[in-house]
Formats: structure tokens, C-alpha cells, sequence
């Protein structure tokens, strides 16, 4: 049931993303069970998580060769059968800090994992092979040994 579960967010992850529109993952921990579900959540989309509404309005993450963080604007609306509708939560989520702006929910947590966007002219990076590589040093073809260091260098 998990694996199941877990196929189909990615599935869906993959959809929007070949869409070309940008995706927000979060998680999020049903308090009573303990179980932990991903939600995805394209930009501009409602998304239902039991009884929790989930749109995701802005997301960012930085790029691979910057420090990880990732920055996305939710707004989520509680919609419990026995009582009205109302916004539990409406800011930014940052995920190198999930307790920071986490949302204040007696049954549920939701925090933002990443975003995969489609910027333009941003190709994902070619992968050869993923066997491993034994790398050379820069001048492998060093034939002059190893050279004798002057008497008393080593103190």
C-alpha cells in the first residue's frame, strides 16, 4: 500500500513536471496513525490531504552548486465536517527548517521537501554511466620518481 502510494506521487510529480509546471513535494504526518504521506502540490493547484486543503502559490530551490534550501509560499485551509472552513496556515515553508514555519494543526503536519521547476534553459545534467570512474591524477605520466629531499628537510 505504501510503495503504491509512493508510486503514484511520483508518478504525478512526473506529469506536472513534464507539464512544464512547477511542482511543490511536501510531507505530511497524520498525528493519530503516525504515518507520514507525500502530497504533491503543482503551483496553482489545490491539492487534498484528508481534511486539509493544500495550495502551493511559490516555490524555489536553490541551485545544486549552492547551499540546498528550498522556499515555497502554502496556504492551507482546514475543511473538518464539524466545523467551518478556515485557513490554519498562509506563509512561507523553508525546508532546512521544517519546525520554523511548520503549520499549527491538532491533528496534522505539513512541511515542504523541494521543488521541481522547469526553468527555461535549464536541462537536466547528463549522467554517461553510473559505474564507477578511477580517477587519474593530473600528470599521470610522471616518469621522473621520486625525488630525494636534502639531508635534515624532514625536521
Amino acid at each position: 500500500m505504501k510503495l503504491r502510494i509512493a508510486l503514484a506521487s511520483l508518478a504525478l510529480v512526473a506529469s506536472a513536471h513534464a507539464a512544464g509546471k512547477p511542482t511543490l513535494m511536501l510531507r505530511g504526518l497524520d498525528k493519530i496513525t503516525g504515518r507520514a504521506f507525500d502530497i504533491v502540490a503543482p503551483l496553482d493547484t489545490p491539492v487534498k490531504f484528508a481534511t486539509l486543503t493544500v495550495t502551493a502559490r511559490y516555490c524555489y530551490s536553490t541551485p545544486q552548486s549552492e547551499t540546498p534550501e528550498t522556499a515555497a509560499f502554502v496556504q492551507i485551509d482546514d475543511a473538518r465536517p464539524d466545523k467551518p472552513k478556515r485557513r490554519v496556515f498562509s506563509g512561507w515553508m523553508y525546508a532546512s527548517s521544517p519546525g520554523l514555519n511548520g503549520v499549527q494543526h491538532p491533528l496534522y503536519d505539513v512541511w515542504a521537501i523541494f521543488c521541481k521547476t522547469n526553468a527555461p534553459g535549464q536541462a537536466a545534467p547528463a549522467v554517461a554511466s553510473r559505474a564507477p570512474v578511477k580517477v587519474k591524477s593530473p600528470d599521470s605520466t610522471d616518469n621522473e620518481g621520486a625525488v630525494e629531499l636534502p639531508e635534515g628537510a624532514d625536521q
